[in-house]
């Protein structure tokens, strides 16, 4: 009989908080580590004119497969420009 919890492997667009310190949303994920979004900042102008590639800043954690144990799972957004739960 296994008695060891599901373990949970996260996907883009789930939002997790990690150790009770950093939460937001599964931005990227690759096979040794996802970044995890912790906020968005639209730029400026100017900002924009230089570098019209992204609209926005944004501030990115990395978290690493090892460390994906630590992580608690909240809920799912239908995309990235669209934050409704699924």
């Amino acid at each position: 009989m296994n008695t060891h919890p599901k373990k949970y492997i996260p996907k883009v667009n789930d939002y997790v908080i990690w150790t009770n310190y950093i939460e937001g949303w599964v931005y990227f994920k690759c096979n040794e580590y996802i970044t995890i979004e912790m906020s968005v900042k639209p730029k400026d102008e100017q900002n924009i004119k230089d570098c019209s590639l992204h609209k926005n800043d944004r501030v990115l954690v990395l978290c690493y497969t090892h460390q994906w144990k630590e992580l608690t799972y909240c809920k799912t957004r239908i995309s990235i420009h669209d934050n409704t739960s699924i």
